[in-house]
């Protein structure tokens, strides 16, 4: 059976990833008293009078909802909140596999942003955070900012910043390896969505240079007719070349080529067109804009791919089960920016410099030092500040 094959089958005999696991004893009248009435009262009353107690006398601190409206997933798009239900049961199994935190996946049946964002504050008490998932740009930026001004648990998209810290780290130790200076490289992002440009964003505050997105209509530039809202913000502080055309001009003497888009869309002239030992890291799933054989052969020095059977794969769960990890652990009311910028040094910090090498800028996910490293980092940037 090919992979496809062995995921019905055992999707299927699995029934959900996920199950309930009683820590509370309930085999006899006592432990019934205890775990339920009239027992049960106590931490009630004792919340009822501090609320911080929920921490204390439930799970709420080790528990994370993870949310979706099923427009985005994976490499899939809009497939329906149902449809998005396996990959966050998914979700949530990682976290309780490399972070120990207990998650709950819950898909919301609507796409109006106010309909989720209630949805998700009115639930938000129950939960120690929550972990936005899958849900389509531009909404997904509205949705996440206003309920991190709502809630006073972390609100974290996934797929906007994970990806981001990721891409970072790896870019961090490929700069090492490759010798180019930090704050003059030319980045390109092949893709203006949510993780495009949230990259985007992350590569400018760690300082590595310029940078230019590029969407399906062409280069992001101020004043673009096809810029949406998040675009044009985007286009104020990007692309200071003002380069208008497309994803082949933009690439003309780049340093680093990320894409967040579509298959195929990279050539190896595109490649050959780039800067000398150009960084690449494309992650388009399941087949990426360009295979990595391909880069490899049209130059490029160091590749990445959203895929595990190729080196330097960025994967997520590199990312959030340590930031919610830290974050969970000291309590945070959200994950700050600087947050985010000492988690990408952390997973770049895995790795030894002098282990470092082309097919090595990224730490393998099941290394424990990831979450450790990461959760770590959140704690003490969270703490120094608060």
């Amino acid at each position: 059976m090919d992979t496809k094959e062995k995921a019905l089958k055992m999707h299927a005999l699995w029934k959900g990833k996920l199950s309930t696991e009683l820590k509370s004893p309930i085999t006899n009248k006592e432990e019934l008293s205890i775990a339920y009435t009239p027992g049960v009262a106590a931490p009630c009353l004792e919340i009822e009078k501090d609320e911080n107690l929920a921490y204390t006398y439930t799970g709420k601190g080790n528990t994370v909802a993870v949310i979706t409206d099923g427009t985005a997933v994976l490499g899939l798009g809009d497939i329906g909140p149902s449809a998005g239900m396996p990959v966050m049961e998914g979700k949530c199994a990682l976290f309780k596999a490399f972070a120990g935190i207990d998650a709950v996946p819950i898909c919301i049946d609507s796409k109006d942003p106010e309909t989720i964002i209630n949805t998700v504050y009115n639930i938000s008490k129950s939960f120690g955070g929550i972990n936005l998932e899958d849900i389509s740009a531009p909404r997904c930026f509205e949705i996440e900012q206003r309920l991190i001004e709502m809630c006073d648990i972390p609100v974290f998209h996934d797929d906007q910043h994970g990806t981001a810290i990721i891409t970072s780290a790896g870019l961090l130790n490929a700069v090492k390896l490759t010798g180019k200076t930090m704050g003059e490289l030319k980045i390109v992002i092949s893709g203006a969505g949510a993780a495009g440009i949230s990259i985007a964003k992350m590569v400018m505050r760690l300082g590595f240079g310029d940078v230019v997105l590029c969407g399906s209509k062409g280069t992001i530039y101020d004043g673009a007719p096809y810029n949406n809202p998040e675009q044009q913000k985007m286009a104020k502080v990007t692309n200071k070349e003002g380069i208008i055309g497309s994803l082949a001009d933009a690439l003309k003497g780049a340093d680093v080529l990320i894409g967040v888009s579509k298959p195929g869309v990279v050539t190896q002239e595109m490649i050959r067109s780039m800067a000398k030992d150009p960084i690449v890291f494309v992650m388009a799933n399941p087949v990426p804009e360009i295979m990595p054989d391909d880069a490899k052969a049209a130059g490029a020095a160091v590749v990445g791919t959203g895929r595990s059977d190729f080196p330097n794969q960025v994967n997520n769960v590199i990312a959030f089960p340590g930031i919610f990890r830290g974050a969970l652990d000291c309590r945070a009311k959200k994950i700050t920016e600087e947050m985010k910028e000492a988690a990408a040094r952390a997973i770049a910090s895995v790795i030894p410099e002098e282990e470092l090498s082309a097919d090595y800028v990224l730490p393998d996910p099941f290394n424990p030092k990831v979450v450790e490293y990461v959760a770590k980092a959140v704690m003490d940037v969270w703490n120094s500040e608060n």
